[in-house]
């Protein structure tokens, strides 16, 4: 029974990663319940040691990543691609927590009228197929999804 569930879960996660597949999927947009339900507590980011160093991740420890195919400071991840990358999203300004610098840290507001948490720039994301604090297994997907230092560079390993 377990390795079905189990088994049931990979497939899950492999049609939602073949679904994003690295593109824009500019379909019907992110929902506002799927923003919402991502929020960190305080708004806050961090700096956190993972399996791949020092990297970004929100109040609760979570890793956070960005898209590469974004433009500038404006998701262009909707539709199946949000469901698998929720954005961090807050209602009022972010804070720099331990590690992260304030000067890097901003918001944007989006198309679906969201406001996004970017980080030098970037905006960021969670990935749908990290469970616990300090996962990384959405590192380098696709050649576009990639964790952050505390310096806004991107961490380009596996790991």
């Amino acid at each position: 029974m377990r390795k079905a569930v189990v088994g049931a879960a990979l497939a899950a996660l492999a049609v939602v990663l073949t679904a994003c597949g690295g593109g824009d999927d500019q379909g019907s947009g992110a929902t506002a319940t799927t923003a919402v339900a991502q929020q960190a507590a305080e708004g806050t980011v961090a700096v956190a040691s993972t399996g791949l160093g020092e990297v970004l991740v929100d109040a609760k420890g979570r890793t956070l990543y960005v898209f590469t195919k974004d433009k500038g400071d404006q998701s262009v991840c909707s539709g199946k691609c949000a469901a698998a990358w929720p954005a961090l999203t807050v209602s009022g300004a972010a804070t720099a927590g331990t590690g992260a610098q304030a000067s890097l840290l901003s918001t944007a507001k989006q198309a679906n009228g969201s406001t996004q948490v970017t980080y030098d720039g970037k905006p960021l994301y969670y990935f749908a197929g990290d469970t616990a604090a300090g996962d990384t297994k959405g590192q380098g997907l696709n050649g576009v999804w990639f964790v952050v230092r505390g310096d806004g560079s991107l961490v380009q390993s596996k790991g």
